[in-house]
């Protein structure tokens, strides 16, 4: 188990150990979110890196990574624990004939709790408190983000049958959202905020370099314009950094050494995830881009 950093550079070289390229800003709010004991909360496009920095956290301080996938629908009892019935009728039938004290008592406690990401985020945990990531607030309904008040304000839930838990150290909490619709302001103010954007060339190909280290330097940078060129586009999803990665990596596979209209368009799959995104690019507009791409990085 690595100690938290005391510094901002302490906390980009132990991101950066992780292949995780940060900059200062981002640097310094994990920063004072682990110093402060503050939930972070990450807001931004998806693909540029808000789920991957609980991930390189987590990897990086030796800790156990605890992630709550948000969805439509989702309650607080899917998110904190549920009791396992078939293992308690089994001791119901079992207790049957037999001296039923405690029998009750016995069916809801520990043994029979099923945790689900909530309450085991407030459980100890041999290797310290546990990174906590909340993913894709956005998804979920207003209910669910009141009962986080009380998670993330006293980092405690309470389980009708047992009491409150409360944890012994409080975990360190990563929430992100795409941001699809506004997440209430009583939720943020509990955090520290962070709006993670898409990077500039220089950090993207930084990034590149860490995560698809065998890609040339030519290609690499056009692999860069030519995503940044596709986010200035009208497009219904405009790729992220992840999908940067995925594109690079496929050329890759394919021994590929240099963009070309044709290679673009068998590989569009890899960046873009919509037909009418992938149809505008077919052909000549595929061509232009490229062309545009290589008079701006002097290929």
């Amino acid at each position: 188990m690595t100690g938290i950093p005391d510094t901002i550079d302490g906390v980009q070289k132990l991101l950066a150990e992780q292949d995780y390229v940060c900059g200062r800003a981002l640097g310094t709010v994990v920063f004072l979110a682990l110093t402060l004991g503050r939930p972070l909360f990450l807001e931004g496009e998806a693909g540029v890196g808000k789920t991957e920095i609980a991930k390189a956290l987590a990897a990086g301080l030796g800790r156990r990574l605890i992630r709550l996938q948000c969805y439509e629908g989702l309650d607080a009892a899917s998110a904190v624990h549920e009791w396992n019935f078939a293992a308690q009728m089994v001791a119901i039938r079992a207790a049957e004939g037999a001296d039923r004290e405690g029998l009750v008592e016995d069916l809801f406690s520990d043994r029979y709790l099923i945790r689900r990401p909530l309450l085991e985020a407030m459980s100890p945990q041999p290797g310290g408190a546990p990174v906590l990531l909340i993913d894709e607030l956005d998804r979920t309904d207003e209910p669910f983000e009141a009962f986080l008040l009380e998670a993330l304000s006293d980092f405690q839930v309470t389980i009708p049958e047992l009491g409150t838990i409360r944890a012994p150290e409080p975990p360190i909490v990563i929430l992100t959202s795409n941001r699809t619709r506004e997440v209430h302001d009583a939720l943020k103010r509990r955090c520290l905020y962070h709006w993670v954007d898409y990077p500039d060339f220089a950090r993207e190909m930084e990034i590149l370099a860490a995560r698809a280290p065998e890609a040339n330097e030519k290609l690499s940078r056009e692999v860069i314009a030519f995503v940044q060129k596709l986010r200035t586009e009208d497009l219904f999803k405009r790729p992220g950094v992840a999908e940067t990665i995925d594109w690079a990596k496929c050329l890759l596979a394919l021994d590929v050494i240099e963009l070309s209209p044709e290679v673009i368009a068998d590989t569009l799959g890899a960046i873009l995830k919509y037909q009418d995104d992938i149809q505008r690019l077919q052909g000549s507009e595929a061509k232009r881009l490229l062309d545009e791409v290589r008079a701006e990085v002097g290929a």
